[in-house]
């Protein structure tokens, strides 16, 4: 049974809804879907054409393709660039696997934003990313297609994102409408309001799958801390999306790490 947790959930679910709701199923909520309505999308240009959407989409898959930090960063949105710089984001580049080149596969343009669905073909294999451009054709955020990985894996690798101050990284491992709710900004502030309590963050331990139906899985990642040691909880749906995390309410492992 798992227990109460400590922290406030970055979902706006609790912990016990989140194992019991249906996965995000790639559609926006009925209320919201309805909030628009056709005479609004009718009269109303969308934010880019697709022919625009499609030109930006080629910008910044050649930069990452060419290893150009300095053009990646001026592709984020302002708010994205608030939390990150072109040294971070070459520094993160130089640990991802090379991009040799890409296809687009759909280009979607609506009211706010455009959605750009691309294949990557890398020196570790093919990856389908999504990207959510804005009105100037920047990314506001991103998703990749990590559905066929190991959970256990795709949990490390977000809690290594975060340990690292790799905050947009880490948001791409987000579900989409978990996304919306959730900036960089928010996993940077809720990542250092731990630390506050916890001390300066040592290591990422293992990771555990504890738990799993057909709609969720919930994996265990052990992070240690120079206070103590604990057990972060990483929700996923059945596409490898992160839906929610948190902290169990009683600690676990070393009073103190050395």
């Amino acid at each position: 049974m798992l227990r109460a947790p400590r922290f406030t959930s970055l979902g706006p679910l609790t912990l016990a809804a989140l194992l019991a709701a249906a996965p995000w199923a790639g559609t926006l909520p009925a209320a919201r879907a309805q909030g628009s309505s056709s005479s609004q999308a009718d009269t109303t240009a969308p934010a880019l054409s697709v022919e625009q959407a499609r030109a930006a989409a080629r910008r910044i898959l050649t930069a990452l393709q060419n290893g150009d930090a300095r053009s990646r960063y001026a592709q984020f949105s302002p708010e994205m660039q608030a939390i990150t710089s072109p040294a971070m984001i070459a520094a993160t580049m130089r640990t991802q696997p090379r991009v040799l080149s890409y296809d687009l596969l759909s280009v979607r343009s609506g009211i706010n934003n455009s959605i750009v669905e691309a294949e990557l073909r890398t020196q570790a294999g093919n990856r389908v990313v999504f990207m959510v451009l804005n009105r100037e054709g920047r990314i506001e955020r991103y998703y990749i297609d990590r559905s066929d990985d190991n959970d256990s894996l795709v949990a490390l690798q977000f809690v290594r994102a975060v340990s690292t101050g790799n905050f947009i990284t880490a948001h791409s491992f987000l579900a989409p409408d978990l996304q919306k709710e959730i900036t960089p900004a928010s996993l940077q502030s809720k990542w250092l309001e731990l630390q506050r309590e916890t001390g300066q963050f040592v290591r990422v331990g293992r990771a555990v799958e504890a738990e799993r139906n057909d709609d969720t899985r919930l994996v265990l990642v052990n992070v240690q801390f120079n206070r103590l040691s604990d057990n972060l909880f990483v929700i996923f749906n059945a596409s490898n999306q992160i839906v929610g995390l948190d902290f169990p309410e009683i600690l676990t492992g070393p009073a103190s790490v050395r």
